[in-house]
This record gives structure tokens, sequence and C-alpha cells, in this order.
């Protein structure tokens, strides 16, 4: 609609800005293909139903705006125009002067009170019908006192003009070219002088509108097709009714006032998963905003936006015991990715909050809580190997009496090949291949200092194995070492690993918990972690690095810091941990 300070525009423009068919057909598909099932119900989180009059999320505005709101309408906005009767809003447009206008009405909104991103917004509205009347129920972005429109979004749920037996629905936008964009359709409404049911149901991959449950209108908003991206941000909610203006025009009926816009309700919904997957991820920190579950297997980005996650959106998870959920930074399966097992609250301590693009479920199999899977899977014939790309998350690192265990299943008694690559900056030490507890040694290899983290030496042992499930364990006797890949090749039969536990020499994880005290703190920061290599950066909450260096006292001085939140992160074991700084 056009009701914003700036805009200009005379009438809307029918133009069809993108085609919505294949879009519903490759999503239809997609969903198909999805190796999960579930299914969405709204859950209603905010409602107002003017039982008791107006709620205090509602603000209003007073005045004629800019040249009317950027549209020249011709009412002069107060509060006093909105009443509560038997259990409705009820905004009363009037024939009177004030401010220099001949006409009184109320503009309303939940802005700096709600908003929300994505879901079902609807009221129940009966509105007027004369000549220069204009009542709407809307949405502007968040943002819109940073960025101004159209940049912010604006989504218009209904529109009536004048004495039209339709209603109209329509987005505005800055669309890829910097330009204003418009979709917009309408439909025929009976008697909008009778109450209807207006919707919209909006998630991250379209917004379709509604009158009494009855689709009319839709727009593919999927990975900010068009420049769209706006719709992918938080809204706020406006009512109200103008008078004249650049769309109905400015030849007003008189003898129509006073004229009375009622609405029943407001309402707002977002969706929930009734999946009882083992995996919930959650919009917001403290397992908040909308949610869906997970069964095991991977999902794409498209398979996350159409379970109504959007991208670079997620902020804590729910993992049962048994799971593993890997987050990835990338739709691609690739970037930064971090392995929960259970519960996390907020995924900020790890510098993963709103970045996941694809994730993976699995099953846990070994009785071992901490688990480590490598960055990627390459399953040849005969062959799988445990492997990551060089410069990310490696396996691990071993120190001395450290080892590596590998959770295998033997399919059958006989010799294989088992490889693994390696790296070290410091000096040359040996590396033992064994059962996991030293029942029983496969062999003991002299490896030589590689001369840094990234220049790989390839360690090979032939051993018999005995078929079953069993874990095999590579062992640092002297040396500390990087741990690329491991590798399993039947010679003569085959065999398969599946995860990857990282364990210290007394049982304990070598990503145990990262302990940092004071906290808050003025001057210095103490860190508490055996594994902690002493290299470490903080980042602070924007993800820059604002200090970095080692330390040899599990101490770090941070009185140059200025006041906020901060991450440290171990450069070593790549943990991060959230911090105050007074």
């Amino acid at each position: 609609m056009f009701r914003n300070q700036i805009m200009q525009l005379a009438i809307p423009v029918r133009t069809l800005v993108f085609t919505m068919k294949q879009h519903i057909i490759l999503s239809f598909i997609a969903l198909s293909l999805c190796q999960f099932s579930f299914s969405q119900n709204w859950n209603l989180v905010w409602q107002d139903e003017f039982t008791n009059g107006i709620s205090a999320d509602w603000v209003f505005e007073i005045g004629n705006g800019n040249s009317g709101w950027g549209n020249n309408e011709l009412q002069y906005y107060k509060r006093e125009n909105a009443t509560v009767e038997n259990g409705n809003l009820v905004i009363t447009a009037k024939r009177e002067s004030v401010g220099g206008f001949n006409y009184t009405s109320t503009r309303m909104k939940t802005q700096g009170r709600k908003s929300w991103k994505y879901g079902k917004i609807e009221a129940r509205i009966a509105m007027p019908s004369f000549m220069g009347s204009w009542p709407a129920f809307w949405m502007l972005g968040d943002n819109i006192s940073s960025v101004g429109w159209p940049s912010c979004g604006e989504i218009d749920i209904m529109e009536h003009v004048n004495i039209e037996a339709q209603t109209h629905g329509t987005i505005h936008w800055q669309d890829h070219t910097n330009n204003y964009a418009n979709y917009s359709e309408s439909t025929p409404v009976s008697s909008v002088t009778n109450y209807h049911v207006y919707t919209i149901e909006w998630d991250a991959s379209a917004i379709k509108w509604f009158v009494d449950g009855n689709l009319y209108h839709e727009a593919s908003i999927a990975n900010g097709v068009n420049g769209t991206s706006e719709f992918h941000n938080s809204f706020f909610i406006l009512i109200n009714m103008a008078i004249g203006g650049n769309w109905p025009g400015f030849n007003v009926d008189n003898n129509a006032f006073p004229a009375r816009m009622l609405v029943d309700y407001v309402r707002v919904y977002q969706k929930t998963n009734t999946s009882t997957g083992p995996v919930t991820l959650f919009q917001h920190c403290d397992y908040g905003g909308y949610s869906a579950s997970l069964n095991v297997g991977s999902y794409t980005l498209d398979q996350l936006q159409a379970l109504g996650v959007s991208d670079n959106d997620i902020s804590s998870v729910q993992v049962k015991e048994g799971y593993q959920i890997r987050l990835y930074e990338h739709p691609d399966f690739s970037g930064t990715t971090l392995i929960k097992t259970d519960d996390d609250n907020c995924l900020v301590d790890d510098g993963f909050n709103d970045k996941v693009s694809a994730v993976v479920v699995s099953e846990v199999t070994s009785s071992w809580s901490t688990l480590i899977e490598a960055e990627n899977t390459i399953t040849q014939s005969g062959t799988q190997t445990e492997s990551c790309s060089e410069g990310g998350l490696n396996v691990g690192w071993i120190d001395t009496n450290d080892w590596l265990v590998w959770d295998v299943n033997i399919p059958n008694n006989g010799s294989y090949l088992i490889e693994y690559r390696v790296a070290t900056p410091n000096t040359g030490g040996e590396l033992q291949l064994e059962k996991a507890g030293g029942v029983t040694v496969y062999g003991t290899l002299g490896i030589p200092n590689t001369g840094g983290w990234q220049n790989w030496t390839t360690v090979q042992h032939t051993v018999n194995l005995d078929a079953g499930a069993q874990q095999i364990a590579i062992k640092a006797l002297t040396g500390g070492w990087n741990i690329n890949w491991l590798k399993i090749s039947a010679i003569d039969s085959s065999a398969n690993t599946k995860t990857v536990k990282i364990m210290g020499s007394a049982g304990e994880s070598l990503f145990n918990e990262i302990i940092l005290f004071p906290n808050p703190t003025s001057d210095f920061l103490r860190i508490k972690n055996p594994k902690a290599s002493g290299s470490y950066i903080i980042l602070d909450s924007k993800g820059r690095v604002v200090l970095k260096g080692d330390f040899n006292d599990n101490t770090i001085n941070i009185g140059a810091l200025n006041k906020g939140v901060y991450f440290y992160k171990d450069l070593k074991t790549g943990k991060t941990k959230r911090f105050i700084k007074n």
C-alpha cells in the first residue's frame, strides 16, 4: 500500500515481477524427495481481541505526516478516534477541522512494541465503503527508521478504496537493481461492510494472501529473489483509515461521515513443528522463536527453508541422547562446522549464532559422550575415508599419551590397510596404532618432524582385524600431532568407519569445557583448560578480532578493552567462550 512518508506514486502498478508456477513445482519436488517426515501447525504467539480496551502494544501516529504520509491524504490522525465497543476496535473517521485538515481518523501500529519475522497474520474487519475511503491492515519492516522506505519492505494484507467490491494484497520493496518494485493482486469481496478475515501466511519461501481462508495471491521471496531480502526481516503491524489521497482520489463523499472501521481481533501465529525428531532447531537463544524438529538425515538450505527455517537464523538447539547434529556454515555443507551432542541454549558461545545454512543429523553409536566427526566422508569401492579439507577443522590434535579413537565395524576377519595423515610443527616422535585401551598393539612408527601444521605425512599399517564392532586408536608416544584423516582399505574384504572420538590420556575429552574467571572481569582474565594451547584471539560482539597473543600463566590482560561482551577463542581446540568486560 502506498502509505509512507516518502512515497509519491499515484496508483498501484500491477506488474508481475516474477512467476510463481515454477517455484511452486520445484518446492513440491524438493519436499517429496526429503528424507524426513513432519507436520507443521500454527501456534498463536500474540493477539489483541479488544475485549478490555486497546492493548499497550499499540502506539498512535499523530498529525498528517509529510504531505499526507507521502500520499497527499486529507485526514489528520488522532488517538481519540480509536475506541473499543462491544469487543471491537472502532476507528471513526470524522468530518472536522483539525490542524488545517478537514477530516480526522486514526493510524495505529506496534512499532517498537511487537514485531515478527514470518507467521500467519490476520484480522477480522468490517469497513465502510464510500468515495474517498482508504482503510488498510498492513506491515512495515522494523528497520524503516534506519534504511527508509521502500528498502525496509512493506506487506499490505488488506487495502480497500472507495466503493470497490474487492480487496487488494501487495508487497513493496527495493529490488536487486535498487529500484522501487511492487507485486499486487486483488480479489472480489461480496460486501466489505460485513466482517471478513484478511490473512497472510508468510515464511522463508513465500507470502500468501487469503480472504476468509481462500487463497488469492502469492509472491515468492525464496532466497531473496529479485531483491526481496527485505521480507526476511522482522515487521510490525499497522491499522488505519485514510481519507482521500493519490489512490482513492480527492472526490470525498462528505455525507458518509462519521464512518467506522471495525476490527474484531488481530492475531499473529507462528509455525511449530510437531515432528518427534531427535534434534530441534530454534530461531532464538534459550529455545525461543520458531522451531523445526529434524529426523536423521542431511538437510540442504532448501529443505530447511521448506521447514520454515531461514538461512543464518538459528541460535539454539536441542539434541536427544544418542544423536548428534553437525551444523554447516554454507548451504553446500562446507565452511566452518560445529557438532552438538546435547542441548545448547545459545550458539553464541561457539561463535555459531545465526550461521547455520545446512545440517546433518545422525545417530551416535559409541558409548562415549563426545563425538567429533571429520569434515567430509569420501566413499569408494571397498574403502571409506574420514577426512577434512586442509586449513579447516581437522580430526584432532594429540599430545604425548593422548589418542584418537575410531569406532569401526569390521565385516570380516582379514587383512586391512590402515592409513592416516599427520603433521607436526614440533620435533618428530612416535605414533602407535592399537585397539582402544592398548589391549592389542598393531604397530609403532617413527614420524619425522613435518615442519608445520599443514605439512602432511601419510602413515600406513597393514594389520589383521577381527570381524565385529571395535575401536581403533592412534596414540602419541612422543611428540604432538595434528591428524587430518584416517582411511581403512580392505585388502581381502570390505570395511567401513563411522565416527571419531578425541580422548585424553585420563579418558577426558580434549574439547573439555573452557572456564573463564572472574567473569565478568575488569582487568585480567584467567583461563582454566588443561588442553588450552596458550594461543588465543578475543573477538568483540561483531566478530572482530580485538586482541590476540599467547599466555604462559593462563592469564590475559584485558584492561585496554572497552566495556562489553567478548568471546575468547582457543586457537588449538577452536573452542569459544563468552565473557563480559566491566
